[in-house]
C-alpha cells in the first residue's frame, strides 16, 4: 500500500474506497457500521461500513471504509504501533518494529507526505 498515514492520536482504522476497490473487495464484503466520523474541518462522513482484514502486525484489523477525498488510502493508528512494538518518526517518516531477533523499517517518502499533505490543505 502507498499513501498511507500513520495517525498517532487515533484508534480508529480508516480505508478510503478507491483502496477498497483496488483490493477488489466488495460493497457486499462490509458489515453495518453507523456511527458517522467527523473531519478535521468538522464535517460528518457517514461511513459505506467496516471489514476485517488480516495484516501482518496483528491477525485482524477492523477497518471503516468512507467515501470520501483523501491524498492518503488508508490510516493506521496507535494499535497498530502498539501491536507492533513500533517508534514512528515524522521528522524521518520511518516506522521501527522489532522482528524476531532484528529491526525491521518502514520507510516513506518526504516529498510524498509534503505532496499529500498540500493537497489535503489545497483540497
Amino acid at each position: 500500500m502507498k499513501r498511507v498515514m500513520v495517525d498517532q492520536g487515533s484508534g480508529a482504522y480508516i480505508m478510503y474506497l478507491d483502496l477498497f476497490k483496488g483490493l477488489n473487495l466488495k460493497l457486499e464484503d462490509l458489515t453495518a457500521y453507523n456511527s458517522p466520523l467527523i473531519r478535521f474541518e468538522g464535517k460528518a462522513i457517514i461511513p459505506k461500513g467496516q471489514i476485517t482484514l488480516p495484516m501482518q502486525s496483528d491477525p485482524e484489523v477492523d477497518f471503516i471504509v468512507v467515501h470520501a477525498y483523501s491524498p492518503y488510502t488508508a490510516i493506521v493508528t496507535r494499535p497498530w504501533l502498539h501491536a507492533l512494538g513500533a517508534v514512528s518518526s515524522t521528522l524521518y517518516v520511518k516506522v521501527k518494529f522489532p522482528s524476531g531477533d532484528q529491526i525491521e523499517e518502514l520507510v516513506g517518502s518526504q516529498s510524498v507526505a509534503r505532496q499529500c499533505m498540500t493537497a489535503a490543505i489545497l483540497h
